[in-house]
């Protein structure tokens, strides 16, 4: 893949995690306000875990047409929607509060018998939303995964095929819980503008890893941080707590 461009590839800090949360959710609903006004819907796609707990409760507050919005998920682990593990679960608990709750939100997981016919399902589903998305917001593992393209799972050279059609894809980390959906690196390029969410001093060496040189394969936010047709924007701050000398100057 092409390496990324300075003006495509933007590095933004914040001193602690409230602070990122409150711009990254500004950032959004700019992003998703401008949507609106030149189409009738916008559409996000957002991801799980602890970081983007604070960031989603700010989203939550801004004052958009929510009924306009469509929400989605880049992962999701084929687990129930009452199970703690469910990203699903996480972003509706957050984002279905206030004027967001109108926001119409489109699961990956669902009645299917396997993953596999679930990543189909899923798919056929996602095909109402409006596309390219307005804006995808991804984090990144220690592994240097992003969504569930997770390094070693024999999913991944499908799931990284820059020639694929977008899609979702069932995947089966080879050092993670639970089966996984995930949308392949085609859908997630086609998209508008991409975020990248991290936390903490090793996130941050984690992604000068992914910066230099090496295979997408060993690291798959590489081919995220490596194209050059979507904008990436990457928030870091230090985690809750991190000790001073920890912090990344």
């Amino acid at each position: 893949m092409p390496g990324v461009t300075k003006s495509r590839l933007r590095e933004l800090r914040d001193p602690d995690g409230q602070a990122q949360a409150a711009r990254l959710a500004a950032a959004i609903a700019a992003d998703l306000a401008a949507a609106l006004a030149s189409r009738p819907e916008a559409s996000l796609v957002l991801s799980g875990g602890r970081t983007p707990a604070a960031m989603l409760a700010r989203l939550a507050a801004q004052p958009l047409d929510w009924s306009r919005v469509a929400i989605t998920l880049a992962d999701e682990r084929w687990v129930a929607l009452e199970d703690a593990a469910s990203n699903e679960a996480l972003v509706r608990a957050a984002l279905g509060r206030g004027s967001a709750a109108a926001a119409r939100f489109v699961a990956l997981k669902n009645g299917a018998p396997t993953p596999a016919a679930g990543a189909a399902l899923a798919w056929r589903a996602l095909q109402a939303l409006p596309r390219p998305f307005d804006l995808v917001v991804l984090g990144m593992g220690d592994d240097g995964h992003t969504a569930s393209l997770f390094p070693g799972s024999p999913e991944l050279a499908a799931g990284l095929d820059p020639w694929a059609p977008p899609g979702c894809l069932a995947v089966h980390p080879p050092n993670a819980p639970y089966a996984r959906l995930s949308l392949n690196l085609a859908a997630l390029l086609d998209s508008r503008r991409i975020c990248v969410q991290l936390s903490g001093a090793q996130k941050w060496e984690v992604y000068q890893r992914a910066r230099a040189e090496g295979p997408v394969a060993a690291m798959p936010i590489r081919a995220i941080l490596r194209q050059d047709t979507v904008p990436v924007d990457v928030y870091w701050c230090p985690a809750d707590g991190e000790p001073e000398q920890e912090r990344v100057q």
